[in-house]
């Protein structure tokens, strides 16, 4: 029986590493792996299709998915899971002591719809009552200029967003045109020490603890998703592809208890391992639909009260036919 050749493209993180290396493979397919820096791989995956199999913005993929529109279909592998509080930076000359303050300020994001920026406004609102309205977005590149959205906008008439199309964040607010930044990456004018710029929650991976503690909610940015195209002719493909993606997590995950002799090059690797467990339990980066039920049915909340998604999705449809999440390897 032939296999079928399909390219994957994913940032490099240790939980693909194996299927990189060819200790994990897809069952039925030959494999082409690509990595690279996840602002490419969305670029090329969402724009020319390029990929059969690729790492995608889970924002962008609720709104597509909404508008009957997306080009992948995701399967329940989150490549990509990150608190975000340690990603909003503030000028500390607007009288900005925490998040409810920022209601009616000048903030900034390389995209409106991207998947760090919603965590944090739905964040806002849940917690302190601040809508994605309450606040004036202005979109522009983190460091270089022209930045774009994966899909048109569904805003309201009104709505306080605006695009510096031949500007960059990172000047806006080392020179006071923005009063806080919303971004994944950090600002160089923070990473520069520029005196007037600091993180909102400057211990905040106690923040993020909190967070959790209060919430149960462990963000999603990416997950996996397949070409709609492929799929259709390939129906068998979701279920490889995500028993693939399961094993070679498991496999990275267990290298964060080795002692002998430490796989990751951090000295307290194993101390951070078992104090993270102690919060979150033993499968705390979890993929599957169960396990994360809460998490995306939140997400899908929040886009849809952010004018992204245009209609309230349900979990059940979000990934590929199948019992996927349920999956075990």
């Amino acid at each position: 029986m032939s296999r079928l050749p399909i390219t994957i493209a994913t940032w490099d993180y240790d939980r693909v590493r194996p299927l990189v290396d060819g200790r994990v493979q897809i069952e039925g397919c030959d494999v082409n792996y690509l990595t690279m820096p996840v602002e490419e791989c969305f670029e090329r995956a969402y724009f020319h299709g390029e990929f059969e199999v690729a790492e995608i913005g889970f924002s962008p993929y609720l709104i597509a998915l909404s508008r009957g529109s997306c080009p992948y279909v995701a399967v329940p592998a989150f490549l990509s899971r990150m608190f975000r509080h340690s990603a909003v930076y503030i000028r500390t000359d607007r009288g900005i002591e925490g998040p409810a303050d920022l209601r009616g300020k000048r903030v900034g994001v390389p995209e409106y719809q991207m998947s760090a920026v919603l965590w944090f406004r739905g964040f806002l609102q849940d917690e302190f009552g601040i809508a994605a309205k309450d606040i004036n977005w202005v979109q522009a590149g983190l460091e270089t200029p022209g930045r774009r959205d994966k899909f048109p906008l569904n805003l309201p008439v009104g709505f306080p967003l605006t695009s510096a199309n031949d500007e960059t964040l990172t000047e806006m607010l080392a020179d006071g045109r923005l009063d806080a930044v919303m971004s994944a990456r950090r600002p160089s004018c923070f990473v520069d020490g520029h005196p007037k710029v600091r993180r909102l929650f400057p211990d905040y991976r106690a923040a993020e603890r909190d967070y959790y503690r209060r919430t149960g909610l462990f963000p999603i940015m990416h997950a996996v998703g397949i070409r709609r195209d492929v799929l259709e002719k390939n129906r068998w493909l979701a279920a490889s592809v995500y028993k693939a993606f399961l094993r070679a997590k498991q496999i990275s995950d267990a290298e964060f208890a080795e002692t002998t002799a430490l796989k990751i090059g951090l000295p307290w690797v194993n101390a951070e391992y078992e104090a993270t467990m102690e919060v979150m339990g033993a499968d705390f980066w979890s993929y599957g639909v169960a396990a994360n039920h809460k998490t995306l049915s939140t997400m899908a909340r929040y886009s849809y009260e952010q004018g992204l998604a245009v209609r309230l999705l349900a979990v059940e449809e979000m990934f590929a036919e199948g019992n996927l999440g349920e999956t075990r390897v």
